[in-house]
């Protein structure tokens, strides 16, 4: 056992390490670039877009829900233990590395989204499928010939293992920890109602999933912005205090004593791509279900995500714990979190302290139904993985395993399972990354295209 958690640590450091880190940053800022910062450029057309009524007939779901599908595997516990994470082990510093993640990311969830549509096909069942397996075999094997599909098999079997971790069970063991400490329920009885609730969404599919995950995601993550800009407007003297602290520690590792690369910027790329997930090719197979027939459309919309979670819900968490005077910085430079708290333990006591009435419970209810919905969207992932390698009928079979592990992650120990998923997690951006490289001149070209012709249209 030994022997084994050694090796699943030792693929984790490589695959969340300073090579991956240069992979994902790097491929973000070569698809901002050849697209011309769009992820900013057509920010508010991509909201235009989100809530526009006019659908294409073919897909399963709307731009929006294909959206909120999306964020429903990312919004949850990136955003409010992440983030927390990030600051007690990289400093305050570290969510300047989360936004730059998020900022360059946006570009690499346009290219994501737009390939899946792109690339997707209709299976057996008149669904629709896509996402990296697809465009990493069927669009390698258009654009450069010869047979790409152990790519894209390469990037289903690392998604599909870490479904079970990081979208079942460390997300249903969150839930039932955050029951036990806010109102005292077991473990047990959390875990059954868990299973049920997610085995009586997860079988109606990705339209019943859709139509949890676009009224769970958007009331949660305003119900939490709101509560955090209380806190803010509360604290408002003392937010260029945690600016400065940001940004002065930014570019040095004096804070948490130690080095900058693989402290502060580590940290912080690792919990904003944990966070936003632009890289690691889950958000595109919620975009190929949508029912949007243009890949450049939808790839507006989905540069939204990384947007909206990093840029928007983690600062949110960020700021209310910089300015709740738990994190200081003392005159020798060095940081001191009160405590030693970290995790949602130190954004629960942010909250609570802030705005003693109901902060806590934003947090903790905050938890529940972003973890729960965090569970459904990787559902879908994980089952369309699963498709991809071994067929339509396998995921009749899947569904229930699904629902029956979040009883299990409720009640389990979940160290191994934690680490596993955590390293299949960053495996699963390789050949997405290889795939979104070598497709960047489709992406930059379809852009240009699709621009020009709305140049010429106005």
């Amino acid at each position: 056992m030994e022997g084994l958690s050694s090796l699943i640590g030792a693929i984790g450091s490589f695959a969340w390490g300073p090579i991956m880190i240069v992979f994902l940053v790097g491929t973000g800022f070569v698809l901002t670039l050849g697209t011309k910062v769009i992820q900013f450029r057509k920010l508010g057309y991509a909201f235009k877009l989100l809530f526009s009524k006019e659908h294409a007939n073919d897909g399963d779901i709307t731009p929006f829900q294909a959206l909120m599908t999306s964020l429903a595997a990312t919004i949850g516990t990136g955003n409010i233990a992440g983030v927390a994470t990030a600051i007690a082990v990289g400093g305050p510093g570290a969510v300047f590395w989360m936004w730059i993640t998020a900022a360059v990311g946006g570009a690499t969830k346009f290219g994501e989204a737009l390939l899946a549509i792109k690339y997707r096909i209709t299976n057996e069942k008149g669904e629709k499928s896509g996402g990296p397996m697809y465009y990493a075999s069927k669009g390698m094997e258009e654009r450069y010939g010869g047979n790409w599909k152990w790519l894209g098999w390469s990037f289903a079997l690392f998604g599909f293992i870490a479904s079970f971790g990081i979208g079942n069970m460390v997300q249903a063991n969150s839930v039932a920890a955050s029951l036990y400490t806010s109102i005292g329920l077991s473990p047990i009885i959390s875990g059954i109602i868990i299973a049920i609730a997610t085995g009586l969404v997860v079988v109606g599919g990705i339209k019943s999933i859709a139509k949890v995950t676009d009224k769970i995601v958007p009331a949660m993550a305003v119900i939490y912005v709101i509560g955090s800009l209380i806190i803010l407007f509360s604290k408002t003297s003392m937010i260029p205090t945690a600016f400065s602290m940001i940004f002065s520690n930014a570019f040095n590792a004096n804070a948490v004593g130690g080095g900058f690369i693989g402290t502060v910027v580590r940290m912080g790329v690792a919990r904003g791509v944990f966070s936003n997930e632009a890289g690691l090719g889950s958000a595109p197979i919620a975009h190929a279900a949508s029912k949007n027939n243009d890949p450049v459309k939808q790839g507006i919309i989905g540069s939204l995500g990384s947007f909206l979670d990093t840029l928007v819900v983690c600062t949110m968490t960020a700021l209310v714990i910089l300015v709740s005077g738990i994190v200081t910085i003392g005159s020798d430079g060095l940081m001191t979190v009160r405590d030693n708290l970290t995790g949602a333990a130190l954004t629960t006591t942010a909250f609570s302290e802030s705005l003693p009435s109901f902060g806590a419970f934003i947090v903790s209810f905050g938890l529940i139904f972003f973890a729960f919905s965090t569970i459904l969207g990787w559902y879908y992932y994980g089952s369309k993985c699963l498709e991809y390698i071994a067929g339509v009928k396998a995921v009749e079979i899947y569904k229930w395993i699904w629902a029956i592990l979040c009883f299990v992650g409720a009640t389990a120990k979940l160290n191994i399972v934690w680490n596993l998923s955590d390293a299949f997690n960053g495996l699963m951006a390789i050949p997405n990354l290889i795939a979104l490289l070598a497709l960047s001149p489709v992406i930059f070209k379809m852009a240009q295209e699709y621009e020009k012709n709305q140049k010429e249209l106005s």
